[in-house]
C-alpha cells in the first residue's frame, strides 16, 4: 500500500487490461431529477467494467446560490464540473506517485473559470454559454523529486479522462422525450 493505493491490485488491473484491451472498457451512467427551483438530485446508476455490473447508489445534490435563483443548499453545476475535473486529475497524481514509489504528503488542485451569464440567458447570440478557458493549479508535495513530479504531471495531462473531456471536443448526443 502506498498513498492508500493497493499497488498489487493497480498493477494486476493494468496488466490484465494490457493483455486484453476489452477489459479496459468501463461504462458509467447517472440519473438526475429536478428537485424544485434550481435544485437537482443525481444518483449514479450501475457501472460496468469487464462485463461485471457494479451497483452504485450515491446522492449528488446540486443547487444554485440565491444570487442565481437557488437556495444555496449544495454546490452548483459549475462547482460540480470543476470538482469532477479536480477529482479525476487527483486520481492520476495519486496513482502515478504510488506507481513510482512516491509517498505524497499533500495534493491540492484549485480550478477556476469565468463565464458570461449573457450566453446562458440567451441575451447575446455572440456570447457563448460556457467558458472561454479554465485554469487550474496543482500543489503537490512528497518524497519525490521535482523531475518525478513533472513526469507524473505530464502523464496526468495526457491520461486524465475528465481533463480530456473538457479540453477536447467530445461528441455529445442528446434526445428529448416529452411526456
Amino acid at each position: 500500500m502506498l498513498n492508500n493505493i493497493d499497488l498489487n491490485h493497480l498493477k494486476q488491473t493494468a496488466e490484465a487490461i494490457n493483455n486484453d484491451p476489452d477489459k479496459g472498457f468501463v461504462s458509467f451512467a447517472v440519473n438526475t431529477r429536478w428537485a424544485g427551483q434550481c435544485r437537482t438530485q443525481s444518483r449514479p446508476k450501475e457501472m460496468v467494467i469487464d462485463g461485471e455490473v457494479i451497483p452504485r447508489n450515491f446522492l449528488i445534490e446540486s443547487d444554485e446560490p440565491e444570487a442565481l435563483l437557488g437556495k444555496d443548499t449544495a454546490a452548483n453545476p459549475q462547482e460540480l464540473l470543476l470538482s469532477a475535473l479536480n477529482a479525476c486529475m487527483s486520481v492520476g497524481y495519486v496513482t502515478g506517485a504510488a506507481m513510482k514509489g512516491i509517498t505524497l504528503t499533500k495534493l491540492e488542485i484549485t480550478a477556476k473559470g469565468t463565464l458570461d451569464l449573457r450566453g446562458f440567458l440567451g441575451l447575446d447570440a455572440n456570447v457563448k454559454a460556457g467558458y472561454d478557458s479554465l485554469e487550474y493549479e496543482v500543489t503537490i508535495e512528497g518524497d519525490g523529486s521535482k523531475a518525478q513530479f513533472e513526469e507524473i504531471h505530464q502523464n496526468v495531462l495526457k491520461t486524465s479522462p475528465n481533463r480530456f473531456n473538457i479540453a477536447m471536443p467530445v461528441r455529445l448526443e442528446g434526445k428529448l422525450t416529452v411526456l
